[in-house]
């Protein structure tokens, strides 16, 4: 096993595209390490500068103590699982995992032994014998993951592995790769554009936007303390709500208002994010999570100074939840990604959405008012994009 370092990498392509700044990343042994990002963004190339596929135009890279900036793909002791599996259709499955250890001219005896242990692991044992042709989505992607298991690498890297299967499919195969690589141990980094799938099953998530490292941190960290605004609307779903808006502190307490709409700040809001009081009559941007808009009437005890009036655009009813699109006196923020879908600010459509309990009793047309979790509310820098916290 083995770290993955990446130091101050760039990647320039000859016609002067500036894909990847400065990234500089250490990827644990064992570790899980997932890059995510709008499409776009050089996770995709980050990967395969790591694999060799893609040369690095400047930096240092490192697996284990070995810098292998130019080392051949084949002598850096990575397996890789591509987008599009790759199988070779002529081959059965047995052939098919067992083939880069027939190039290298492993024993015959040891390439049974290792197909067969990892056969079992990923339950193929009953396809050994099939053509990729005869099998699922799913088991492909196993056998995949069986051809990177048997070489025994120093690391795994993973390039968007599941983007072709459909939805309840990745659900099932993102929890058996998580499970796969804590049972295998083996350090492994991760391609993805999707923020849900980073967020399940890395121990660790990159964070990349335009080629810049945007932030690196546990998934729950990622969401609680995001660094920018691009990071706190990216990492969640549906996305943070986003408006412009002004602070007014006043000793331990104050408000934010951001439009029509004004809601309290107390002395706890403040110890937890001390540099707002800086920010007295300053604009700021405000960030709201959908989970942090309730219906008032779900909500014993919300006070006035932390509640919204508005009137109901959509509702969509989930079972466990129900997502309600409303519509806010107040001027969006965009948050910076390609591939969002921004609330519309037009007309009378929604700019804003709340998760709300399932028995909430909002009506679409009609006014509700809105309870605000202003403890779990970010505030971010006008100018520099920069959560405010300290």
């Amino acid at each position: 096993m083995a770290t993955v370092s990446l130091d101050g990498v760039e990647k320039i392509y000859d016609n002067g595209y500036h894909a990847i700044h400065d990234l500089s990343l250490d990827i644990q042994d064992k570790e899980f390490l997932v890059l995510v990002g709008p499409s776009g963004c050089g996770k995709s190339t980050a990967l395969r500068m790591v694999a060799g596929l893609e040369s690095i135009s400047g930096g240092e890279l490192r697996i284990g103590d070995r810098v292998v900036n130019d080392v051949e793909p084949k002598d850096r002791d990575i397996a890789m699982v591509f987008q599009n599996y790759a199988l070779y259709p002529h081959m059965s499955v047995y052939d098919n995992i067992g083939f880069a250890l027939k190039l290298a001219k492993v024993p015959k005896e040891e390439i049974d032994v290792r197909v067969r242990k990892a056969s079992a692991i990923l339950e193929l044992d009953s396809y050994l014998d099939r053509k990729p042709g005869l099998l699922s989505g799913g088991q492909r992607q196993r056998v995949a993951m069986g051809r990177a298991i048997v070489r025994q690498p120093a690391a795994f890297l993973m390039d968007e592995p599941l983007s072709n299967l459909d939805a309840k499919l990745r659900v099932q195969m993102r929890a058996e790769i998580a499970a796969l690589q804590r049972e295998l141990a083996v350090t492994t980094v991760y391609v993805t554009h999707d923020q849900v799938e980073a967020m399940t099953m890395g121990d660790r998530v990159a964070v990349l936007k335009d080629g810049y490292l945007q932030q690196v941190d546990t998934p729950q960290n990622l969401y609680d303390r995001p660094d920018n605004v691009f990071v706190g609307a990216f990492i969640g779903s549906p996305s943070m709500n986003l408006y412009e808006g002004r602070a007014d502190i006043s000793g331990d307490g104050g408000s934010v208002t951001f439009g029509s709409h004004t809601i309290g700040l107390d002395e706890h809001v403040l110890a937890a994010r001390p540099g707002l009081k800086g920010y007295d009559g300053k604009p700021v941007i405000v960030g709201i999570r959908p989970e942090d808009f309730e219906d008032a009437a779900m909500v014993d005890g919300a006070p006035e100074n932390r509640r919204l009036t508005s009137k109901v655009s959509l509702i969509e009813s989930l079972g466990s939840e129900v997502m309600v699109h409303f519509r806010l006196d107040a001027k969006t923020v965009d948050s910076g990604d390609p591939d969002a879908v921004e609330e519309s600010t037009s007309g009378n459509a929604a700019n804003a959405v709340g998760r709300f309990n399932p028995r909430s009793r909002a009506r679409i047309g009609e006014n509700i008012d809105i309870a605000v979790a202003i403890e779990n509310v970010h505030f971010f820098d006008a100018e520099t994009r920069k959560a405010i916290w300290s």
